[in-house]
Order: structure tokens, then sequence, then C-alpha cells
């Protein structure tokens, strides 16, 4: 069976996995601790998450673990063929973590982790200033279509919606109207509330555990 470690970005992969119907488990991972997991460190001595587990093939990074998924249990409506109008899509798969999750994660880390005198720092400013600005391509895309794709949902929406829940839930990012129904479209998905269901359990059975 498939492992999936870590909660957070693995989320995206939980939820991709719940979309493609394909059986998991969800190992937790405490990265305040991760110095202490020695299993966890032998699948990805980087000690980020998510890390993905299928037999001998262990992949990190998100996105390319959701690319991964794809090309394993595919051919799937969650991906588009290179010869279909619609592939552009995958820019906007990578982009959910280069252009939007990554300068997003950059102000979670300067405005709640710094000291109060660096919380306006340059840097901190041009990550949100990135988000907003890779967020316009976002919201060109959706004025006249439901989904990245066009009509249909993809992994790429699975990707840019993680990435605008982030901000959106840290507060330091407030949706426009496109993005708030794009995201009440997208989060209405029953394999959305399932996964959000088990990283919830998994994350709190992790708070009440002592040790993983």
């Amino acid at each position: 069976m498939l492992t999936v470690y870590g909660e957070g970005r693995g989320f995206r992969v939980v939820w991709l996995l719940e979309e493609l119907g394909v059986a998991y488990r969800l190992r937790p991972v405490d990265l305040f601790a991760v110095e202490n997991d020695p299993d966890f460190l032998a699948i990805n001595p980087a000690g980020f998450i998510p890390a993905l587990q299928d037999g001998e093939m262990i992949m990190v990074e998100s996105i390319a673990i959701l690319e991964y998924l794809l090309a394993r249990h595919g051919p799937s409506p969650l991906a588009v063929a290179p010869d279909d109008p619609a592939f552009a899509y995958l820019q906007f798969l990578h982009l959910g973590e280069a252009g939007l999750a990554g300068p997003m994660n950059a102000v979670i880390v300067g405005r709640a982790f710094a000291p109060a005198a660096e919380r306006n720092a340059r840097v901190t400013i041009w990550a949100l200033e990135t988000f907003h600005s890779r967020l316009g391509l976002v919201i060109q895309r959706l004025a006249n279509r439901p989904f990245l794709a066009g009509d249909r949902f993809t992994a790429a929406d699975i990707s840019v919606s993680y990435a605008l829940l982030l901000g959106l839930r840290t507060s330091n990012y407030t949706p426009g109207s496109v993005e708030r129904a794009y995201l009440a479209r997208t989060t209405a998905r029953p394999a959305y509330a399932r996964a959000m269901e088990i990283c919830q359990a998994t994350k709190a059975w992790a708070e009440r555990s002592p040790a993983l």
C-alpha cells in the first residue's frame, strides 16, 4: 500500500488519492522533532514533507508526487493529455507551489515567526507581492471557466486550491469574488471532504501521541 508521509502539503497528495480512489495510509510527521524520527529520515533525509513511498519508489515534492500518481494510476480525467488544448493546465499545476504556496510560506514565516521589528522585512513584502502577481494569472484564467482546465476539475485545481487555502487560513490573503466562487466549487467535492477528515484525524492523533 502507498504511504504518504506528512500532512500540510501532503494534503494535496491525499486529496488526489481520494479523487483517484487509490488505497493509501497517511503517516504523520512532526517537523518540530524530525530529528527523532529515523524511519522518516530514511525515506527523506532532507526532512521535509510530504514524501511518498510506493514499494521501492520514493518521491518527494508535492507536485512531483501528483504527477507521479497521475502517471502511475492513469489515464485519469484529473490530468490533461499533451495534445489537448487545455494542456496549459500543467503551468497551473506547478504555479500552485512555485508561484503561490512557496511565496505564501515565506510570508507566513516572516510574519508569524520573525521578531516584531522584522515582520515587514523587504523579503516578506516581496514574497506577498509575488503571490499576488501570480494570483493574477489564476484570476484571469478563471474569468470565463469554472476550473483551470476549463469545464473539468484536474490536479491543477488541487494544487492551486491548496495554496489559496493556505493563505486564507493563515489570514495572509483575502480571496476576491472569483477566488471565493472557485474555492466553493473545488472544496465541495466529496474527495476534498474525505481528505480533510483524514488529515485532521491524523494530525490530531499525532498531537496526542508522545512519539511517532
